[in-house]
């Protein structure tokens, strides 16, 4: 008993255990601590961005950028919405919005300065079409598009650039993410793919 006590921790939780017939019944197990009148959402998931998960280990291209190491898988295992020459357009692994995407170069390069002219034009023309498909699919009403160059001015990944595009409708930002912290996303990020990709080609 006292295994189980510390395993609950500091909470009341409340578990499932299957009965005969299949149906999941309610078992209350009482740990350390007062109940209160919180509810939670556990996102296990998100575990794996606190502790930096698939961030590169320098910048080089060779030490781990998963925008670079993304274009080596299928679209679907990459979410990959699309590719063009010279860049291509990925959904967020931690959207902010369902749907946020991010439009990079192909090349492992850290620095908005440091585009070709044609690379400047191919991300520029990819940031219109994900606009486009995204009013058409999804209704947004506005957009965040931006990048953050470096480290300090909020990079999660400074080595190499990506600009976001991120949908927004009025009342997104509910209290779930102003209070909470947590963003409630309806859509998998494999359907929401789909749904891109298939767009894409007709809004170019």
């Amino acid at each position: 008993m006292a295994g189980r006590v510390g395993w609950v921790a500091a909470a009341p939780l409340m578990l499932h255990s299957m009965v005969d017939s299949g149906a999941a019944e309610p078992v209350r197990q009482f740990g350390a601590g007062t109940p209160d009148g919180f509810q939670r959402l556990w996102t296990p998931h998100r575990m794996a961005y606190i502790k930096g998960e698939n961030k590169p280990g320098g910048a080089g291209a060779d030490e781990g950028c998963p925008f670079d190491h993304v274009q080596e898988l299928t679209d679907v295992d990459g979410l990959i919405v699309a590719r063009g020459t010279l860049v291509f357009a990925v959904l967020n692994l931690y959207p902010y919005n369902s749907g946020h995407l991010l439009v990079c170069p192909n090349r492992h390069v850290a620095d908005y300065t440091d585009l070709d002219e044609a690379e400047t034009a191919e991300l520029a023309r990819f940031t219109k079409i994900a606009m486009r498909v995204l009013r058409a699919v999804s209704g947004a009403q506005g957009f965040n598009i931006g990048m953050n160059m470096g480290g300090v001015a909020g990079a999660g990944i400074a080595a190499h650039l990506h600009q976001h595009v991120v949908p927004r409708w009025g009342g997104d930002s509910n209290f779930m993410p102003i209070v909470a912290q947590t963003k409630v996303l309806p859509q998998l990020l494999s359907e929401t793919r789909d749904i891109l990709a298939a767009a894409w080609k007709e809004g170019q």
